[in-house]
């Protein structure tokens, strides 16, 4: 076993579930996959499961009966990940939208740099967006603005879903009350790892959306993060974070990285 996995949910992913499980692994960082499917109709658990004697030991597969939400996809699998003691827990789209030789860096930031949760940033470093639509671009990078008005956090892609948390924050952070499922629940998860005092890193990366395949992105879920970030904002003035200790590593380094 390797100290890091990375999980990949997916959802009618058949086009690219090969192509991203194999590119991974071809990486000179070893890494495990955990690949978390909700009841795809279009077979992609199948060629997983068809990969998954090739890669005996690193590939494994969570099969949920139906689509059930990105955010609880992550949760179930930061809890098996917890559970078979890995220490470096990645997040990364299945459709090669988050190039994978990125989870080197992001790696790095965490293993050897000493933080606590690095972040693929699209807006660290100007607009780093690859084959979006202008709208869709101007959308993202507001959203994220509009996240740091809220909540002060000194974060630029408040919505990027390319992360690296050290099992640390994830034993932390109550993942049985995170409340949003959609793409709020990646601003959900940064609020609460910065809240908790841990140190985030933004990793400078270039997001190329997908060439094969569906988005799933929806009204719906831009609803749910406009209006669940004034909810979190406001849900956080009557709760209390006990801040962990982050002295004993690297406490000189600033909380984000230009």
């Amino acid at each position: 076993m390797n100290d890091g996995v990375v999980l990949i949910p997916t959802y009618n992913e058949r086009e690219n579930a090969e192509l991203i499980i194999r590119k991974v692994f071809s990486l000179p960082q070893a890494f495990d996959v955990l690949i978390i499917d909700d009841g795809s109709p279009d077979g992609t658990a199948a060629i997983v499961r068809g990969l998954m004697s090739e890669f005996a030991g690193r590939l494994f597969l969570e099969e949920r009966a139906g689509k059930l939400g990105l955010g609880t996809a992550y949760i179930h699998g930061f809890r098996w990940a917890l559970a078979h003691g890995y220490e470096y827990v990645f997040e990364m789209d299945a459709d090669f939208s988050h190039n994978p030789d990125d989870l080197i860096r992001l790696y790095d930031a965490c293993a050897h740099q000493g933080y606590d949760l690095a972040i693929g940033s699209r807006y660290i470093q100007g607009v780093n967006v690859v084959n979006w639509p202008m709208d869709r671009v101007l959308m993202s990078y507001f959203a994220s603005a509009y996240v740091r008005l809220i909540t002060r956090m000194p974060i630029r892609d408040a919505t990027a879903g390319f992360k690296c948390y050290t099992a640390r924050v994830l034993r932390t952070i109550p993942l049985d009350q995170i409340r949003f499922v959609g793409y709020a629940f990646q601003i959900e998860m940064k609020w609460l790892a910065y809240k908790y005092g841990f140190r985030l890193k933004e990793v400078p990366i270039i997001f190329t959306d997908r060439t094969r395949g569906s988005s799933k992105m929806s009204k719906g879920i831009v609803k749910e993060a406009f209006f669940g970030v004034l909810q979190m904002k406001i849900h956080s003035w009557f709760r209390q974070f006990e801040r962990v200790d982050t002295a004993p590593a690297l406490a000189a380094l600033p909380a984000t990285s230009e």
